[in-house]
């Protein structure tokens, strides 16, 4: 089992930025590559970005392309999704998650967080 959870979450202005955190606990860290996902109301889940167990390799969806990094701490067991011009169509429930392959489908993803809200306010 892993067991991880978000934080960092809160209300911005459109433009602003925030940090969102995932802290990891359970099985070995490095072992999993970690996705970051968004649910708005009446939306299904989404990916958003994933980074390789070793931190190498990252993709992101379109809509976040060149406004969010994805990075990862394995000394530290935690994941970061650093967001930058943040606008109101972010607004969402963030979730981490982490699976022990590589890809970019919520269907893929053994293990969840609960969430962190995410408000951008125009």
């Amino acid at each position: 089992q892993v067991q991880l959870v978000e934080s960092g979450g809160g209300l911005v202005q459109a433009g602003g930025s925030l940090r969102l955190s995932c802290a990891a606990s359970g099985r070995t860290f490095s072992n999993y590559a970690m996705g970051w996902f968004r649910q708005a109301p009446g939306k299904e889940r989404e990916f958003v970005a994933v980074i390789s167990r070793s931190g190498a390799r990252t993709n992101y969806a379109d809509s976040v392309k060149g406004r969010f990094t994805i990075s990862r701490d394995n000394a530290k067991n935690t994941v970061y999704l650093q967001m930058w011009s943040l606008k109101p169509e972010d607004t969402a429930v963030y979730y981490c998650a982490a699976d022990l392959s590589y890809g970019w489908s919520p269907g893929e993803y053994d293990y969840w967080g609960q969430g962190t809200q995410v408000t951008v306010s125009s």
